[in-house]
């Protein structure tokens, strides 16, 4: 795997603005993970150590040492990985549903993860030890088109793109219902639910979270649409459509009892994604979605 410890410099070029904040734009790393490194003295204004809420003089030179991850027993996995496209910086995969993206408690292996160490060369190391290469995340349910950087500068330019909502990606669902309107936006905060912790909800200081939704065919008890994400938390689309009486078929979470198609999980599919690549070039991918997703399409389609 590439991996990088010399030291980044940048040029504070925002008077008053916290340092984690500051230099996790700069390097597309999370504010926790900065702070970490600035708790090991990893990071230096000038010459000097600070704490992560110091708050940054334009003109202020700030040194970043990233470190390379530490040995780790994620091992490569000959898992069969659908390729769209790869260069020397990153590639397009498109996720096959049922594949949980990084190794976690209970998932330690058969990830995302153990098939790119397989079928890549390299992988950025800014996302740690246990998730080389990933610059954003899908539901282990969830199926369709992700980028994974192979380089810590694409990682890092791929990920700024992430926070400036500059990167497109667009899902289908079949929900259940037939939507009222033919297109809208869901902006409602998400965080953990109040009494279920492996749940999300929409919560009073929650997370900011926002969903773009545009009905593309309907049937007589579901809807095909479309949903573009703004941001990016966890289970949003979910969580956001279940909340405007629309949960996804299938879903074993969010949604409802009965008349699932014959679903086996959510039915949830990135099937466009849209970024810029580091030379300049805008880049596209589509890919339809899985054959048990189109089943039920079918099926619903036919429904009376």
């Amino acid at each position: 795997m590439t991996r990088r410890n010399e030291a980044q410099h940048f040029i504070a070029d925002i008077e008053g603005e916290r340092l984690d904040v500051w230099v996790a734009m700069q390097t597309g790393l999370t504010r926790s993970q900065v702070k970490q490194l600035i708790d090991r003295g990893l990071v230096l204004v000038g010459e000097n150590q600070v704490k992560a809420g110091y708050r940054l003089r334009v003109g202020d030179e700030v040194s970043v040492v990233i470190p390379p991850p530490q040995e780790t027993d994620v091992k490569p996995e000959n898992i069969p990985l659908e390729i769209l496209y790869e260069d020397d910086q990153l590639a397009v995969i498109n996720k096959p549903k049922g594949l949980v993206v990084h190794p976690a408690a209970g998932n330690w292996d058969g990830t995302l993860v153990n098939a790119l160490l397989f079928h890549l060369t390299d992988l950025s190391g800014i996302g740690g030890e246990l998730r080389p290469g990933i610059v954003h995340r899908l539901d282990k349910d969830t199926s369709g088109l992700m980028i994974v950087a192979k380089t810590d500068k694409a990682h890092a330019y791929l990920s700024s793109q992430l926070k400036d909502h500059s990167i497109e990606r667009r899902y289908l669902a079949l929900v259940h219902g037939k939507m009222a309107h033919e297109n809208g936006t869901v902006d409602a905060p998400i965080g953990r639910h109040p009494k279920d912790r492996k749940r999300m909800a929409i919560v009073e200081g929650g997370r900011h979270a926002v969903t773009h939704f545009r009905v593309v065919e309907y049937f007589a008890r579901h809807t095909l649409v479309e949903c573009r994400l703004e941001t990016g938390r966890t289970h949003q689309i979910r969580v956001h459509l279940s909340a405007i009486n629309h949960p996804i078929v299938g879903d074993p979470v969010y949604g409802r009892s009965g008349d699932q198609l014959g679903a086996s999980s959510q039915l949830l599919h990135a099937y466009y994604l849209g970024f810029h690549h580091l030379d300049g070039r805008w880049m596209e991918f589509q890919h339809d979605p899985p054959p048990e997703f189109e089943t039920c399409v079918e099926k619903a389609r036919k429904s009376t």
